[in-house]
């Protein structure tokens, strides 16, 4: 789950650089607006079009370690992680499960992961 952030694909290099002013802030420090990102990325619920493109790069960006995500992507990749991890364990287990059911990129990042919690 390291890139559950503001990443979206192009073919290009890096991702779209199109939605790196969300602002992921309000988004964390909203339940509303986070569960509606978490739901969508769930498949529990509609998608906004940046959510939608979050759900479509998910699984590249983990799987190659986020290296196409532009500095912002990264950075706001590791605010959603710190705040999942310490303040939204139950989001982060219910994304972890639908993206991670192997626990493959929770191995290859349990030194980042471990490293934020309690960091929050």
């Amino acid at each position: 789950m390291a890139c559950v952030a503001v990443t979206w694909a192009r073919p290009e290099s890096t991702y779209t650089d199109k939605w790196d002013n969300i602002n992921v802030d309000e988004i964390l420090e909203s339940n509303r607006l986070l569960k509606g990102y978490v739901d969508c990325l769930l498949g529990k619920g509609r998608c906004t079009p940046d959510g939608k493109a979050l759900k479509e790069t998910l699984p590249d960006a983990l799987e190659h370690e986020c290296v196409k995500c532009t500095g912002k992507q990264k950075s706001g990749a590791d605010k959603v992680i710190r705040h999942l991890v310490n303040k939204r364990p139950d989001l982060w287990k219910e994304l972890a499960v639908k993206y991670d059911p192997d626990n493959i990129y929770r191995a290859r990042y349990k030194d980042k992961i471990d490293a934020v919690k309690g960091s929050a």
